[in-house]
């Protein structure tokens, strides 16, 4: 039997380990865990928890105890416990992919980028430095991961499997989506079109990544268009009003990697003007023109009868451009 010992009330950083080893170290992804105090270790395979502080002799990360393989992640002062360092950078979970990445490296190489942004998510919180994130006591990190297991805790108290497995289950998700975030990373830097409005600089792409719309606004651009080279669909979007800081130039963040900042005004984009030259340029297509003015539709998973535009993203962003 193939076992992951963890410590009881497991936080992100235990879970993140435990989904690592399951995910990546070939043959244990169907490996069991258990759970005992902080700082405890299986000594049997009977399950016994042992204290122990010699950490010197634990040098095996994976440990023949009885007839079971078993892996101590995050306690038991094992090879994938950090408690006995002081740095902060490092945390079980980032020890955890180190060893998987080196027993499989065929299947982690190209998952090689996500994980380790997403490993470094988890140092941060395991060493309390989102304090000194952005905005740090604003309501929406409530909404993180790290915070919904908190709370967890307190709706379902002692139930260490269900939260690995809720856990385990978000990370698959949260996966998905920075290797959605990398790909938009790169559609920026690579096939990104700027123009210019009288409001600041747009962006526009032909691509099948949604998630560029998102990040270019995230970076400063005060309007967005986007168009599916498959379907034929187009979203435009506007900045929200007020907006205070920002990322991005185009030149810098192509430069950069989208880290530069600069600061945007605030910006009151009406798209109306600018549907009403698309409907007029291409009537036969169906174009929805959100009631907030911010948002410009031609074409939605959500509503498949509308009919996609003719227009090229040139010819758009040309309208755009004059609004």
């Amino acid at each position: 039997m193939k076992i992951i010992v963890t410590h009881t009330s497991p936080d992100l950083d235990a879970i993140t380990s435990v989904w690592l080893i399951r995910k990546f170290l070939p043959g244990w992804e169907n490996a069991i865990t258990q759970f005992v105090p902080a700082g405890e270790r299986i000594s049997s395979s009977k399950f016994i928890r042992q204290m122990t502080d010699q950490s010197s002799k634990l040098k095996d990360t994976i440990e023949k105890i009885g007839n079971d393989e078993v892996i101590h992640v995050d306690t038991g002062l094992g090879p994938l416990d950090h408690h006995q360092t002081a740095s902060d950078k490092v945390c079980a979970a980032s020890l955890a992919w180190d060893f998987v990445r080196i027993q499989n490296s065929d299947k982690t190489e190209e998952k090689a980028e996500v994980i380790e942004r997403m490993a470094k998510v988890v140092v941060d919180i395991d060493h309390f430095k989102e304090v000194f994130w952005e905005d740090p006591t604003a309501d929406y990190h409530e909404f993180s991961l790290a915070s919904i297991l908190d709370g967890l805790k307190l709706a379902k108290p002692n139930q260490d499997e269900y939260y690995v497995k809720f856990v385990i289950d978000c990370l698959d998700l949260i996966l998905h989506e920075f290797e959605n975030r990398i790909w938009a990373e790169k559609e920026i830097r690579e096939r990104s079109i700027e123009f210019t409005t009288r409001f600041g600089k747009g962006m526009g792409f032909e691509t099948i990544n949604d998630s560029v719309l998102k990040l270019a606004q995230k970076m400063g651009y005060v309007i967005v268009v986007r168009k599916d080279p498959r379907k034929g669909y187009v979203r435009i979007k506007a900045l929200p009003n007020k907006v205070q800081n920002s990322r991005l130039h185009l030149s810098s963040a192509k430069a950069d990697g989208g880290q530069a900042k600069f600061k945007v005004q605030s910006c009151d984009v009406d798209l109306t003007l600018a549907y009403e030259k698309l409907k007029k340029m291409d009537p036969t297509a169906t174009w929805f023109l959100h009631i907030g003015k911010k948002m410009l539709l031609n074409g939605s998973v959500k509503n498949p009868k509308m009919r996609p535009t003719r227009l090229g993203l040139g010819e758009i962003m040309k309208v755009l451009e004059k609004i």
